[in-house]
């Protein structure tokens, strides 16, 4: 702990002179100075100002290293000046209106006039305004927290809504100061509260610790929820039951169906005035919020209608029909088709779009984009190896989900690939995005976070990307929502899910009902590389005999060879079995990999034979050693294989009903 009368750096350096222990300062003044000092100075200030900086100038330059420092301990506390107390009142809020929250907190320790400067200016309460204006995040939990209607009022507003709070009298607080003083101490002690909860929300987030609440949609044909949306009062969610059902967010009870669809309603999107929806009976439909009426049917597609999008009186739709159509909305009982986008090969799963561009996704396994001023094409992106079911769209960023199981992120003016996502083991089906993440949800029945600002950074490695993987729903994950606070999914299991982030349970760990971040079941990847790793070791051990048949003049004893050879086939066995349990955290076996132990384990299929050892000068080539450590493999490869093989002869995006889940994709 540093002493409060710390010695400053100027004196620390003077204290070093030459000089050291030869200074008089503690001697008695002499007669001659007492008589002599006080004439000298009057005769000094008898000079002007110029010929007196003149003088102490000459005489500066003629102190010691040490006086100098002395003189600056005498000087430096006269130039110190108190703008807060000394400038105007304006000003002085002026000026700490600017300056961040570590910066008041200091202003508070300074002095009392300090303090009573900062309640006079409110800068508490002004700081959290200003965060609140500007960011989202801050926004949301002034609304989640209730404490909104403490910004953005009056003063006697104030005062009076921190009285009803702590159950005090407001008539005692009619003095302005007292008022003041109030206000000051209640947002000075709000501001840390916001902190702590915006940190545990962050970690929350990492961790994937949250507070689960299940829907149970409980169809009575057909299970599965295809589509949603919420806000803070509802859920609108889209079933495969043909209904669209409203779930108030109060009591998560049902308060509304609305039927009139003859097949699953796939898509949906709604505003304050109407929900619109598409469904597998080709329609979209219009309905009218406050009532739950079918306004209007629009009938165009052929096929069934797999997503759609509206905005500022446009409409864009996309079909099993391969095709895309624009719409004019001049009312919701005034709908109008502008024209029609052709140029896809294959069903158009997903599309999005803004003032700039639209962007549609396809089976054919391309994204490509369109112009929204002239609706005529603008580029195709292309990376992914099969069909694609999911996209969003914002800013110059395009996120893309495939059935290759990856994730990709787009530069849409360039249409360069910046960064390939993996480690879902099906379909990716849904995916939204904002500034901080990247949420997706898959067949494999699992949500992923992703860290948004990593993956758009070359730099970081495959392992810092992904946060965690939330595992609750028992079925394939259909679609998927988010916001700073929670995430809304729905799945086949016919259930929605909300994922709560802000009022998770305080230790840290996730409640007895929410199983996040579970460990990883080794997949083909993990264990194909397993098996690449044993053929390795060996193809070495095969090289080793053969060397030695051409190398050494005599055999070794056999016995010596023995222990070789046994020594060897458990190192590979090892080395495989370390492989096999590793295999969840290795996202770096490609597919050449993949092939190549395709080829070992079938001989018919097509391609580039295992390379063999050969030597032209060995007499006598031993023969094979056994390998028994293969047949640990053995089974759950052959299981594996035709698992791939059966994915790779797959022609459409996903399993179930073609008809309703997915349509048929690229080979």
């Amino acid at each position: 702990m540093s002493s409060p009368h710390r010695a400053s750096t100027t004196q620390q350096l003077a204290d070093l002179s030459l000089t050291e222990g030869e200074h008089d300062e503690g001697k008695p003044l002499s007669i001659d100075y007492l008589q002599g000092h006080e004439g000298l100075i009057e005769e000094v200030l008898k000079w002007s100002e110029h010929e007196q900086l003149d003088f102490m100038d000459k005489i500066v330059h003629r102190l010691s290293h040490y006086q100098l420092g002395k003189v600056d301990n005498f000087i430096r506390p006269m130039l110190q000046r108190d703008f807060i107390s000394n400038l105007p009142a304006h000003l002085v809020e002026l000026i700490l209106f600017n300056v961040n929250s570590d910066s008041l907190k200091s202003c508070e320790e300074v002095s009392t006039s300090w303090r009573c400067a900062l309640a006079r200016g409110q800068h508490w309460k002004k700081l959290i305004e200003k965060n609140v204006r500007s960011d989202s995040l801050w926004w949301g939990l002034s609304e989640k927290r209730q404490w909104d209607k403490f910004l953005n009022i009056s003063r006697d507003m104030s005062v009076r809504r921190i009285c009803e709070k702590f159950n005090y009298d407001v008539n005692i607080k009619r003095d302005k100061l007292d008022q003041l003083i109030l206000m000051h101490v209640f947002y000075s002690k709000l501001y840390p509260k916001i902190i702590r909860d915006i940190h545990n929300i962050d970690n929350n987030w990492k961790r994937g610790n949250y507070k689960m609440t299940r829907i149970n949609c409980q169809s009575e044909n057909s299970k599965g929820v295809y589509c949603l949306q919420y806000d803070d009062d509802k859920i609108v969610s889209g079933l495969r039951d043909n209904t669209i059902k409203i779930w108030d967010r109060k009591d998560y009870s049902c308060s509304r169906i609305l039927s009139g669809h003859t097949g699953s309603v796939l898509c949906l999107q709604y505003d304050n005035r109407v929900i619109i929806s598409g469904s597998s009976d080709a329609t979209v439909r219009v309905w009218d919020v406050e009532t739950g009426e079918c306004i209007k049917t629009l009938i165009h597609h052929c096929e069934a209608v797999l997503h759609l999008r509206f905005a500022n009186g446009i409409m864009v739709t996309c079909s099993k029909d391969r095709s895309i159509a624009v719409w004019d909305m001049v009312s919701p009982r005034d709908i109008t088709i502008r024209r029609v986008l052709v140029g896809h090969r294959a069903a158009v799963n997903v599309v999005d779009f803004d003032d700039r561009y639209i962007v549609s996704a396809s089976g054919d396994r391309t994204i490509k984009v369109w112009s929204m001023d002239t609706l005529e094409f603008v580029r195709t992106l292309a990376g992914h190896r099969r069909g694609i079911a999911c996209l969003q769209y914002r800013g110059r960023l395009v996120v893309s989900g495939s059935s290759d199981n990856t994730i990709r992120l787009w530069d849409i003016h360039s249409g360069v690939c910046l960064r390939v996502l993996e480690g879902h083991e099906e379909l990716v089906r849904c995916i939204r995005f904002d500034e901080k993440r990247i949420v997706s949800g898959a067949y494999d029945g699992k949500i992923k976070v992703w860290d948004l600002q990593a993956a758009l950074d070359p730099r970081a490695l495959s392992s810092e990307i992904c946060l965690c993987s939330l595992v609750q729903h028992t079925g394939r994950v259909f679609r998927l929502q988010f916001d700073d606070f929670q995430i809304v999914s729905s799945s086949h299991d016919d259930t929605i899910l909300i994922w709560d982030f802000l009022d998770a349970p305080p230790s840290g760990l996730p409640s007895s009902t929410n199983r996040a971040t579970l460990p990883e079941l080794p997949n083909q990847a993990a264990v194909a590389r397993a098996q690449m790793l044993f053929e390795m070791a060996a193809r070495r051990e095969i090289e080793r005999r053969d060397r030695e048949v051409v190398e050494e003049p005599a055999l070794r004893p056999r016995a010596n060879a023995a222990r070789r050879h046994n020594a060897d086939i458990a190192a590979a066995a090892a080395a495989a079995e370390a492989a096999r349990g590793a295999g969840d955290n290795d996202e770096s076996s490609s597919e050449e990999d993949l092939d190549r132990v395709d080829q070992v384990n079938n001989p018919n299929v097509a391609g580039p034979a295992p390379p063999q050892p050969h030597n032209q000068n060995h007499r006598r080539r031993q023969p094979r050693p056994e390998l028994p450590v293969r047949l640990m493999f053995q089974q759950e490869m052959a299981a594996f294989d035709n698992m791939r093989r059966q994915q790779n002869n797959m022609d459409h995006l996903g399993g179930g009903d073609v008809d309703e889940e997915m349509p048929d994709g690229g080979p």
